[in-house]
């Protein structure tokens, strides 16, 4: 177990002093068996008229602000304090059935992970590349699987941070040899649907220790959890070739990467007055 802080910092900053339309924030991580929040705090600058929390269809924590007036600049700063229990094992529990791939989700599970098997991205040429992690025989450890295709794509493609908007299709990604962390993730969920393998997206954030080799720190990060019989739903960071919780800090799921954005929102005013926007996560561990 380890205690860790995460401090996140967005800043938009406009020419002119704009109007502000709602923002949603997706900043606090999901409270599970191996995560327990211990403090949270949330400061939002010019300090918003309505504040309030939901539960998103994925039971997301979101909070919306509603503003009143003008600003030049418009300041969030969310930290928390966090209990973090690592999960990774060298071998997952899965039920005998889905030990080997192909295997067939129960009667009793499809209902609930159809739309996990459901494609965004249509590709032929993402199932083709699927197919080179399944072994010459006819039957491949499911995990085996799973795991070549997060190692494969740490060790074969270029980790470039983006923090605009938007990601790349899985074909894009395969094309240039390069992308982003939800650019990965995308492609890892993308190939496992291709092979009946149910997946969904996760944004959080990931705790790089000195010297650890990880990338995507100092940003909100993304990955895929797959879910295996047996097991649930699993880690995987194709980014980082981590398979289990191993320094990630889960904040929300979710079917396709446009519906975990960590911060959205509008302003009222020209698209020039725009100038920029600033987006910083620290990730540090409390000495016990």
């Amino acid at each position: 177990m380890s205690i860790l802080t995460v401090h996140h910092s967005t800043v938009y900053r406009y020419h002119e002093p704009v109007g502000l339309g709602e923002h949603r924030m997706m900043f606090r991580p999901r409270e599970s068996h191996d995560l327990r929040l211990l403090r949270t705090k949330l400061a939002i600058a010019p300090k918003p008229a309505h504040l309030r929390w939901l539960h998103d269809p994925f039971d997301n924590s979101v909070a919306i602000a509603l503003f009143e007036g003008t600003t030049s600049e418009l300041r969030f700063e969310s930290t928390v304090t966090l209990e973090h229990f690592e999960t990774s094992v060298p071998e997952y529990p899965l039920e005998d059935y889905a030990r080997t791939y192909p295997f067939r989700y129960s009667d009793e599970d499809f209902p609930n992970l159809e739309r996990a098997l459901a494609h965004h991205y249509p590709s032929a040429g993402v199932s083709k590349w699927a197919l080179q992690f399944l072994d010459p025989a006819q039957t491949t450890g499911t995990m085996k699987i799973l795991r070549s295709m997060t190692r494969g794509i740490r060790e074969e493609f270029l980790y470039t941070r983006r923090i605009e908007k938007g990601v790349h299709s899985p074909e894009e990604t395969l094309r240039h040899q390069q992308g982003s962390c939800r650019d990965f993730a995308v492609l890892m969920m993308e190939a496992a649907r291709s092979l009946g393998v149910a997946a969904r997206f996760v944004s959080g954030y990931i705790f790089v220790p000195n010297s650890a080799g990880l990338a995507g720190g100092g940003a909100t990060h993304a990955w895929v959890q797959a879910y295996l019989p047996g097991a649930g739903w699993i880690d995987f960071d194709p980014t980082n070739s981590i398979v289990g919780n191993r320094n990630l800090i889960r904040v929300a799921f979710a079917l396709a990467p446009e519906q975990a954005l960590p911060l959205w929102g509008t302003y009222a005013g020209s698209a020039e007055a725009f100038l920029g926007m600033d987006v910083t996560v620290n990730v540090t561990e409390v000495a016990g």
